[in-house]
């Protein structure tokens, strides 16, 4: 489908969306995502630090189920493992009875890090947030939960066209 016919596409769909610019929504979202995640706090990549996150949160965690979640190819994991263990953030553990399995925890280097880029990512979006005036505040505050709605809301399958 051409780049146009997506747009089309998407129109038609969101024909019934009211008073919302949605591509508009879109580039701002992903900007303010990119602003947070530019610098490499912690020696780390967004793909490393995504992985880190998940290991603290789901983890010990085998490595298919690591790159299950992180949707990424055996291959990526294993550099991408590899990368978080050399910087201390996690350990492999052998599985008992399995002596081809492992998972991963997240070392106390690795929740002191992720501990930091939180820490650093809220203040310089606290910082940004001082810069707009108060009705715009307002504004955001009450589209909370509308975003986070948005941000855990399971995509519609997409070979369902009609999102059910």
């Amino acid at each position: 489908m051409s780049d146009r016919g997506a747009q089309d596409g998407a129109a038609a769909a969101l024909a019934d969306v009211p008073q919302i610019d949605v591509t508009r929504l879109r580039v701002a979202i992903a900007r303010v995502s990119r602003r947070l995640r530019r610098h490499e706090i912690a020696g780390l990549t967004p793909t490393q630090l995504s992985a880190l996150a998940t290991v603290e949160s789901a983890g010990p965690l085998r490595l298919g189920d690591l790159a299950a979640a992180e949707r990424i190819a055996p291959s990526t994991l294993t550099r991408l493992v590899t990368a978080l263990e050399e910087l201390g953030y996690v350990q492999r553990c052998a599985v008992p009875g399995d002596a081809r399995a492992s998972t991963l925890t997240i070392t106390p280097r690795g929740h002191a890090a992720l501990e930091r880029i939180r820490q650093q990512t809220t203040v310089m979006l606290a910082d940004s947030l001082r810069t707009l005036p108060p009705d715009q505040l307002t504004a955001l505050a009450d589209a909370l939960p509308a975003l986070e709605r948005l941000a855990d809301a399971d995509p519609p399958d997409a070979r369902d066209p009609a999102g059910r």
